[in-house]
């Protein structure tokens, strides 16, 4: 009897598991809780971006507070002065937000897609893993090599050549530094399990293990 009783709250634990897991870990710190190099990190992204900060990834960021501003300036060079045009910064974006299964950048990101011209059958396909067809050349391009580069760790010479003549040497280190900006944020934020906004539904499933 003692086995079978162990048996079973072995079994109760399990299940409590994966609810427990599910929750956010890393919520907003209270102001009240803030060091004061975490309260100067807020006031800088206050300053740097003309809004307050309000949530992921940038409230599990604050638990280093060194890394919030550099990060934040990332993703306002992106925004306001990348060598690829929205349309691509925007695809390049959602490929490594898929890649890494973060909904959380994924529903940020695919409405400023549409908005940067991008097309939903194409939002679409990325958001199945699929390769999207009715792609123009540059699309196709950047699509080749984030994937590539996700999935390889590396760019053949072809893949390489073929995007450096499209976008030139800047565009090349832009795409390379998306993929990896966006894999940072992504991690960050699957490690926290950074939640998505009240009714909010994921539009990702995770791939198959």
């Amino acid at each position: 009897m003692e086995l079978k009783r162990t048996s079973l709250a072995g079994m109760l634990l399990a299940l409590a598991i994966p609810s427990i897991n599910a929750q956010d870990r890393m919520p907003p710190i209270p102001a009240d809780k803030m060091t004061p190099a975490q309260k100067k990190a807020v006031q800088d992204y206050k300053d740097l971006r003309k809004a307050d900060l309000t949530g992921p990834p940038w409230t599990v960021l604050l638990r280093v507070p060194d890394l919030l501003a550099p990060s934040l300036e990332l993703r306002l060079h992106n925004l306001n002065n990348s060598a690829l045009s929205p349309k691509l910064t925007e695809l390049a974006i959602l490929i490594a937000a898929r890649h890494w299964t973060n909904n959380f950048e994924w529903n940020a990101h695919s409405t400023l897609a549409i908005n940067g011209g991008l097309s939903p059958a194409i939002i679409a396909a990325v958001a199945d893993g699929r390769r999207p067809t009715g792609m123009v050349e540059d699309e196709e391009i950047i699509y080749d090599f984030c994937t590539e580069l996700l999935h390889n760790q590396s760019v053949s010479d072809p893949t390489y050549a073929r995007a450096a003549a499209k976008f030139g040497e800047a565009g090349v280190v832009e795409a390379a530094s998306l993929e990896g900006y966006y894999t940072y944020l992504s991690m960050v934020m699957n490690t926290a399990r950074s939640p998505l906004a009240a009714g909010v539904k994921p539009a990702l499933a995770s791939f198959p293990k």
